[in-house]
């Protein structure tokens, strides 16, 4: 997993394109079948999501996805957790102190998001994290927000 994270950081670009072109279609979607069938598909969906963003980004499935924001980088593998930039511990060679066979993950979002078109959006503030969402899907949470 941890190869395939860093492969997709690489090509931030590419994910983030494929993002933008396919995000609106599958909240549009998505807000079709919460309207058809309410909650009753929640568990499969976000089986999904967990699946695909697990294998491509390492994702821990906070809940409230920053990836788009984060250069493709999940803070949630910070071990840490923390989700507005790096902590005062980073190896000069970028890597963790607490994991140091692990490249910082906000190094790594820096890295991403300076590929990225909308790579600025790292520099905004992430609210906390509502840990309540924890294990939910992200994706139904866009489709279900107006």
């Amino acid at each position: 997993m941890y190869r395939v994270r860093l492969w997709s950081v690489r090509r931030s670009r590419q994910m983030e394109w494929l993002y933008n072109t396919f995000n609106p279609l599958v909240v549009k979607l998505l807000r079709g079948v919460v309207k058809v069938f309410g909650t009753r598909l929640d568990k499969p969906i976000t089986a999904v999501e967990a699946a695909a963003k697990g294998f491509f980004f390492d994702c821990k499935m906070c809940g409230d996805c920053a990836l788009s924001k984060t250069g493709m980088s999940c803070p949630m593998n910070c071990p840490k957790t923390i989700r507005n930039g790096p902590c005062g511990g980073v190896r000069e060679n970028g890597m963790c102190e607490v994991k140091p066979e692990m490249r910082c993950v906000w190094v790594a979002a820096w890295d991403g998001a300076s590929r990225m078109e909308h790579g600025d959006a790292i520099k905004d503030v992430n609210f906390a994290l509502d840990h309540r969402l924890k294990g939910k899907s992200s994706w139904l949470k866009l489709a279900r927000d107006d």
